[in-house]
């Protein structure tokens, strides 16, 4: 017996969603647990370099079990004309259509929904580790720095770091709204979404102060070259900044990372210093005025 795991994660216009994989991975641990030889074959649009359909022959294995999601589509009925010599079952999936050829072409079908019958999603039989959590926090373009502002090259550096990296990505705007469900209504609403962040990356001056604030440790790089406000702030708060310039050295902001994860917790559970002096002397400015 020689089982080929399958799912919309697997066709090369399919999608890999959370759950599907999450799926995925519960079947694998059974079929393992029970010493069951099996593949998985996976779209190479999101995971290249490993199993693909049209490297997965039909005579190579015995089944073929379709793993998660709706079951439906010339995709899944794709499946049924490529491997009509196996036995194949579909686990964990919704039945909209039980007459569609894509249900009908499998030999056994337990859905997790189908007509008077439900059961739990198999992503809650799938061990999950726990991976740290980046509120990312993007300057828009700044006219006013003018040829400096290097916005457009920092990020696509900064995010393609962040887009190989094992966490999870949380984008935040410091704009509020009231009529946008996706954006904070109160100034409270947003340092409290950060304050859930295991740590935050940001190319704005308010990602950096209102992180702090929050009590989180923040990676701040400096979108302008030879230095903005952001790092103008970073040295009244003594934190460390990235220069703009060193936006793209990959191992630098590694290490920082590190740090931020490390002594950087420690030292942002201080919280940042009070701006007492600003607001003192902007006081005595409007006494001494009357």
């Amino acid at each position: 017996m020689r089982v080929l795991l399958t799912g919309w994660a697997s066709f090369l216009h399919g999608e890999a969603t959370a759950g599907d994989v999450l799926s995925l991975r519960a079947a694998e641990d059974a079929l393992a647990a029970a010493g069951i030889d099996h593949r998985v074959a996976w779209s190479p649009g999101f995971r290249p370099g490993t199993l693909h359909l049209p490297d997965a022959p039909p005579e190579d294995y015995t089944h073929v079990v379709f793993v998660c999601g709706p079951v439906h589509g010339p995709q899944v009925r794709s499946l049924h004309e490529r491997y009509a010599a196996c036995r194949r079952i579909a686990v964990g999936v919704s039945v909209p259509d039980p007459g569609d050829p894509a249900v009908t072409g499998f030999h056994r079908v337990l859905a997790r929904d189908a007509a008077g019958e439900a059961r739990p999603d198999l992503s809650l039989g799938a061990k999950a580790s726990a991976a740290p959590v980046l509120g990312v926090v993007l300057a828009p373009h700044q006219p006013e720095y003018g040829d400096a502002g290097r916005h457009d090259d920092v990020h696509a550096a900064l995010t393609g770091w962040l887009a190989g990296l094992d966490c999870a990505r949380v984008p935040l705007d410091t704009r509020l709204a009231h009529e946008d469900w996706q954006r904070c209504a109160t100034p409270d609403q947003f340092v409290a979404a950060l304050s859930k962040m295991d740590a935050v990356v940001t190319t704005r001056l308010h990602g950096l102060v209102l992180g702090l604030k929050a009590g989180v440790p923040v990676l701040a790089v400096d979108p302008v070259a030879g230095g903005g406000k952001v790092g103008a702030q970073a040295a009244a708060l003594d934190w460390p900044v990235v220069a703009a310039e060193d936006a793209g050295d990959t191992a630098l902001l590694d290490a920082r990372l590190d740090w931020v994860f490390g002594a950087g917790r420690a030292r942002a559970a201080v919280g940042p210093p009070e701006p007492s002096a600003s607001l003192t002397g902007l006081v005595g400015e409007l006494v001494g005025s009357r």
